[in-house]
C-alpha cells in the first residue's frame, strides 16, 4: 500500500531548497542546493540527490552525495559554496550538472553516466578562446543556471541575478546585473556558441511590472510552448512567462506559488502572510497527466534552513496556470486521510498573534522571538532528529490543508512545555466556527492531551489550531479518531 505524501516531502532532517525535478526512466529525481540546519549561510553542504518512483511520490529514496564542492579545481579548499544547480541529459546520453559557486561569478559543469552520479568535474562555461564566462568585462553575472535542451538538440543556458555583487567577491570584475539572460552552448555542453542576450530585464518597459525578474531561472517545454520559471523581486514567489520561442517573445503568465500564499485571494501584506517568508526557487514537473511546482519553505527563524515542498497546479485550456496554495498534501494526489496521527511539521500555515514576516530581515531570531517556528531536536544530518513547531504562545495559529473527514469525533495533541489555556480547533482561519476545544495545563514535560469530542460532517476541510492562554509549548503532533483514542487519565 502506498503511503501518503506530505509537505515537506523529504524526511524531516533534510534541507533541500531550490529543487529542480526531472523524470529519468521510471523515477523522479530532485536536484537542489543543500542547506545545513543551524548554519550561518546558505547551502553549506554538498549536493545530494533524492528520487521516487513515478507512480509513488510518497516513497523518496536517498541517492547519496553526488558532487562535492571541492571537486572543482577552483575550489580545492572547499571554501566557496554550491548554490542552486540544474541538470540535463546530453546527446551522448550522459548527465550534465550545472552550478554556480555562491557569488564568485563563474559557472561549473560536472558530468556522470548516471542521474545519481557520482559526478566528476567537466569544466567551466567558457568562450571559444577558453576564457571563463564571467571573467570578461561586461559579462553578465553567472548565477542560478537553468539548462535546457530543445527538441532540435540546441542547448540553452539561462542565468541572472537582480542585486549587484561587490567586485571584491567576483574578483574585481565589472559584471552586468540587468536581469535574466540566455545564451546558447555548443554540443560539448560548456562552450558558448552565441552571445548572451538579456531576455528578462529587471526594470523598464519590457520587465514584468510588479513581478520583475530576480533570480532562479528554470525552463520547461509543454505542448510546443516554452515555460520560464523564475523568482521575482518579491523573493517569496515563483512566477512564470510563456513564449513560442526559447530566446524571445515571453509574456508574463502569473504567480505559480508563494511560500506565504501572498497574491492569493488578493493578499499582498507580507506581515500577514500564511507563513513566514523568504526566498524561493524551483521548477515544473509534468507527470502522469498532472503538473506540479516545486519550491521551498523556511524554518528555524532563518533563511538558511529551507525544506523542499511541492504543489499540484491546474493548467487551463489556454496553457496557463492558476496560482497554487500551500498545502500539507501537495504530492498526495488529494486530501490526507481524516484519521490517524500527523506530525505538526507538515503545517502549511503558521503565524503569531502579530502576524508573520520575512526571515531575511536583520536578526530574525530577535525580531521573531515571540513567534512560533519550525525547528528540530538534534544537529544537522542526524537521521533521528525530529522536527516540530516550537514556541506556541498566546494567539499563535498553525494550519493544515487538507483532510478528507469521515465521522471525525475525537482530536488530541502531543505537546511539551509550560502553558495553561485552550487550544481551539477550527475549519476556517478566522475561527468563526470552533469544532473542538482542548484545555491544557502543563508544567514541563511532554504530554498527549485532548481526546475531546469533535462534531464535523463528512467532507474536505483544513484544520487550524489556535492557542489562547499563558506560557509556551512545543507542538509535536495531533491525532484524529472516529472513536475515543484512549481512556481519560
Amino acid at each position: 500500500m502506498k503511503g501518503q505524501a506530505f509537505n515537506p516531502y523529504l524526511p524531516e532532517y533534510e534541507y533541500i531548497p531550490d529543487g529542480e525535478p526531472y523524470v529519468f526512466g521510471d523515477r523522479v529525481y530532485v536536484y537542489g542546493s543543500h542547506d545545513r540546519f543551524g548554519a550561518p549561510m546558505f547551502c553549506m553542504n554538498d549536493y545530494v540527490c533524492w528520487s521516487a518512483p513515478t507512480d509513488d511520490l510518497s516513497d523518496w529514496r536517498y541517492e547519496g552525495v553526488i558532487y562535492r564542492k571541492n571537486q572543482d579545481p577552483k575550489n580545492r579548499l572547499g571554501v566557496r559554496l554550491l548554490f542552486a544547480p540544474d541538470i540535463t541529459r546530453g546527446s551522448d546520453g550522459r548527465y550534465y550538472l550545472y552550478y554556480a559557486f555562491d557569488f564568485m561569478g563563474i559557472m561549473g559543469v560536472a558530468v556522470s553516466d548516471s542521474p545519481t552520479g557520482p559526478f566528476e568535474f567537466y569544466g567551466h562555461v567558457q568562450y571559444a578562446d577558453g576564457t571563463v564566462w564571467g571573467r570578461k568585462k561586461g559579462d553578465s553575472f553567472p548565477f542560478d543556471p537553468g539548462i535546457f535542451v530543445d527538441d532540435d538538440g540546441r542547448i540553452y543556458l539561462y542565468s541572472g541575478f537582480y542585486t549587484p555583487v561587490p567586485g571584491i567577491v567576483t574578483g574585481l570584475r565589472s559584471l552586468e546585473f540587468k536581469g535574466g539572460y540566455v545564451l546558447e552552448l555548443e554540443s560539448d555542453m560548456k562552450t558558448i556558441r552565441t552571445p548572451e542576450k538579456l531576455l528578462f530585464p529587471k526594470e523598464g518597459p519590457d520587465s514584468f511590472k510588479g513581478h520583475e525578474f530576480f533570480e532562479a531561472s528554470s525552463m520547461r517545454k509543454y505542448n510546443g510552448k516554452y515555460y520560464f520559471v523564475y523568482s521575482s523581486r518579491h523573493n517569496h514567489e515563483l512566477c512564470y512567462a510563456v513564449s513560442d520561442s526559447p530566446v524571445e517573445g515571453f509574456r508574463f503568465g502569473g504567480t505559480l506559488v508563494s511560500n506565504g500564499d501572498l497574491f492569493l485571494n488578493g493578499n499582498e501584506d507580507e506581515s500577514h502572510a500564511s507563513n513566514y517568508i523568504g526566498n524561493t526557487h524551483g521548477g515544473l514537473l509534468h507527470l502522469n497527466g498532472k503538473y506540479y511546482i516545486f519550491y521551498h519553505r523556511h524554518t528555524n527563524r532563518s533563511s538558511y534552513a529551507r525544506q523542499a515542498c511541492a504543489e499540484e497546479l491546474v493548467m487551463d485550456e489556454n496553457g496557463m496556470f492558476r496560482q497554487a496554495e500551500m498545502t500539507s498534501c501537495g504530492l498526495n494526489g488529494g486530501p490526507l486521510r481524516g484519521i490517524g496521527t500527523y506530525p505538526a511539521r507538515i503545517a502549511c500555515n503558521l503565524w503569531s498573534k502579530d502576524g508573520t514576516g520575512r526571515y531575511d530581515c536583520k536578526n530574525p531570531k530577535k525580531v521573531f522571538a515571540d513567534h512560533p517556528y519550525f525547528t528540530q531536536d538534534k544537529k544537522d544530518g542526524d537521521e533521528s532528529a525530529r522536527q516540530y513547531i516550537a514556541n506556541m504562545r498566546d494567539g499563535a495559529v498553525t494550519g493544515f490543508k487538507y483532510f478528507e473527514i469521515q465521522h471525525l469525533k475525537y482530536i488530541s495533541v502531543d505537546i511539551n512545555g509550560k502553558a495553561k489555556g485552550t487550544i481551539y480547533i477550527s475549519t476556517d482561519r478566522d475561527f468563526e466556527k470552533i469544532i473542538a476545544n482542548i484545555e491544557i495545563d502543563i508544567n514541563g514535560g511532554r504530554k498527549e492531551m485532548g481526546d475531546v469530542i469533535c462534531r464535523l460532517k463528512s467532507g474536505t476541510y483544513p484544520l487550524y489550531f489556535k492557542f489562547h492562554g499563558s506560557g509556551m509549548f512545543d507542538f509535536f503532533s495531533f491525532e484524529l479518531g472516529r472513536e475515543s483514542l484512549r481512556n481519560p487519565a
